[in-house]
Parts: C-alpha cells; sequence; structure tokens
C-alpha cells in the first residue's frame, strides 16, 4: 500500500494521526499543499473544500481534518472558528468568557475528508462530550487541549499521554472510521 497524504501543516496533529495510522500498517506522510478554507460554520463543508482544493492542486489522493470546540452555553462557539478563536483570544479567552457560566458542557468535533484521485469526497465525524475545565491543565496535545475534559474522564486532553488522547479523541474517532474504510477499500 503506498503512502498516505495528508495535508497539514499543524505536526502535533500529524503525529497524532501516525500514531493512529501506525497501529493499522498505513503509511502516511505530511503534503505541503495550500490548505484553503472556507468561512462557514459547517465543518464538512471546510473539510470538503478543502481536501478537494489539495487534490486539485497535488493530484493525488489526500486527506484534510478540520475539527472544532463546541461550548454549549456559548451557542456552540468557537465551533468552526476555533483555529482562528484559539489564535486571537486563546484559552485565556475562552475562561475569561466562561467565567461565572455553571453550564460548561462542550464537545469536540472532528471530519475528515478523504478526496480520491477522481476528485470523489468522502467524509468521516468524529465526536467526543465533555467540559471545560476551571483552568487550564497540562502540556500536551495542542490548541484547547488544556481545558477539555471528555466525559468518563477527569483529565484534560493536554494531561494525557498521546496514545490515551487519541484513543478518546474526536480525532482518533474519525481517523479510525477513516482507516477501516480505506483498508477495507483498496
Amino acid at each position: 500500500m503506498s503512502a498516505l497524504y495528508v495535508v497539514t501543516s499543524n505536526y502535533s496533529k500529524f503525529n497524532e494521526l501516525k500514531s493512529i495510522a501506525s497501529k493499522y500498517g498505513v503509511n502516511i506522510e505530511m503534503l505541503d499543499v495550500p490548505k484553503f478554507e472556507i468561512q462557514h460554520d459547517d465543518l464538512e463543508a471546510i473539510a470538503s473544500y478543502a481536501a478537494l482544493a489539495a487534490a486539485l492542486i497535488a493530484r493525488k489522493p489526500l486527506i484534510v481534518e478540520d475539527s472544532g470546540l463546541f461550548i454549549e452555553s456559548l451557542n456552540g462557539f468557537p465551533g468552526a472558528l476555533s483555529s482562528y478563536v484559539y489564535k486571537k483570544i486563546g484559552i485565556a479567552g475562552i475562561l475569561k468568557v466562561l467565567e461565572g457560566l455553571s453550564n460548561r458542557r462542550a464537545y469536540f468535533k472532528s471530519v475528515i475528508a478523504y478526496a480520491s484521485i477522481d476528485y470523489n469526497i468522502k467524509l468521516f465525524t468524529g465526536v467526543v462530550y465533555g467540559r471545560i475545565s476551571e483552568k487550564a491543565r497540562g502540556s500536551n496535545g495542542f490548541g484547547f487541549d488544556p481545558i477539555f475534559i471528555p466525559d468518563g474522564d477527569t483529565r484534560t486532553f493536554a494531561e494525557m499521554e498521546l496514545e490515551d488522547k487519541n484513543r478518546l479523541s474526536h480525532r482518533g474517532a474519525a481517523f479510525r472510521k477513516f482507516l477501516e474504510w480505506f483498508i477495507n477499500s483498496f
């Protein structure tokens, strides 16, 4: 089986995917092509467009992953804007917005878009429910990992070793669905 290409410039995300792929005997490689993201509130639309645009440039099958943190008391904010919000206000900003709110329920959602050589798009989704911690904890992971505690655990994603996070995370769930389909399809 040839390598599977992943369009991302986020090495932490790539390493998460690589760790999961190795358990399936799949070799993945980072693909250095632009990732075009449309402005949309739907992760499926964002990932689909980015995968199609990248496939048209690279002319090879590839995957793109997009994810977001959806906070219940903020009507799903930051959602599809998570990366932008993280860059602008960060973890401290989200914690400040949540100050005094008792409802800290949230979920992370990941969408993996696979673009085939004939530019068909197939989507795989993973969701993990949990809550936002009162303060940032842990130094592993990236993004909002230090404030997200998945249901059934007391640790934030940033307090977990990579294997534990991959077992519980939205990205891990979506990527495992993709890998099972990919292995059985090719």
